[in-house]
């Protein structure tokens, strides 16, 4: 396997070292790659981290990692035992990592992040010195290759199968959250990314064409209809009616009779 991660990065490693005289070529590549790359000094302080990165775990600023971040102080790769292979990289060698995951925890505390959708995720990490003219090591480059993402998907479908089957009732943000395991502002704000509209929304909308299919029947008069439905036609969901669907119950019920 280690052989494997050297011989798919080891193009990665040569890119670098080649564009090193060119600190703006070098810069580019950094920038443009599609793949996690943090630059480090001798010192393991971060120099340099791409977009790539900074999105993965939704950090806002690279001013928040750059100058502040060390590699070599970091407690999380102590404690998972990598600190020692860490260090050969600050002392010349080019050191891999199959299939690591990150310390996703760790990182979220480390920069607040409260709002990001990652479960758990895997690396294969390439870590090199670049050196200077002179061979003395100028920077230290980490390469990230992600081979295993996880995100909270399925707890967003609980969510949504939750809402499904609970839709005669009122709506309860705080049982939505706790079926999807997440916290009420964070469950909100992933349930927004992976559907495009908050837990609230999707229960009207959920409630509202269920009202429409109820109006369709003529079986069923406009007040039965919000009846079976669970609501009052007198009341709120009359008005969360027309400003959903854009037209008053009568004149939907209606609108349909003219097809």
């Amino acid at each position: 396997m280690k052989d494997t991660i050297q011989e798919k990065q080891s193009s990665i490693i040569e890119s670098f070292q080649s564009a090193f005289k060119n600190e703006v070529l070098l810069a580019k590549i950094i920038e443009l790659c599609p793949f996690q790359i943090e630059v480090f000094n001798p010192e393991g302080i971060s120099v340099l981290v791409n977009q790539a990165a900074l999105k993965e775990f939704n950090i806002p600023s690279a001013d928040m990692v750059i100058g502040k971040y060390n590699l070599l102080k970091d407690s999380s790769i102590q404690a998972m035992g990598y600190m020692d292979e860490v260090k050969r990289a600050f002392q010349g060698e080019t050191v891999f990592f199959s299939d690591i995951r990150a310390p996703i925890e760790d990182v979220f505390e480390r920069y607040g992040i409260n709002d990001c959708d990652l479960e758990a995720i895997y690396h294969d990490i390439t870590i090199f010195p670049i050196k200077d003219s002179q061979e003395r090591l100028a920077f230290v480059v980490a390469f990230l290759y992600p081979r295993r993402v996880y995100r909270h998907v399925n707890e967003i479908i609980r969510a949504k199968e939750h809402i499904e089957t609970h839709w005669m009732e009122p709506y309860d943000n705080n049982s939505a959250a706790n079926v999807a395991g997440l916290s009420k502002t964070h469950f909100i704000r992933l349930f927004k990314k992976h559907t495009g509209m908050t837990p609230h929304d999707y229960y009207i909308n959920f409630k509202m064409n269920k009202i429409k299919e109820k109006l369709s029947d003529s079986n069923f008069s406009i007040s039965q209809a919000f009846a079976a439905c669970g609501v009052d036609y007198n009341g709120h969901f009359a008005m969360v009616f027309k400003k959903s669907i854009g037209y008053t119950p009568s004149q939907y019920r209606n609108m349909l009779k003219q097809k």
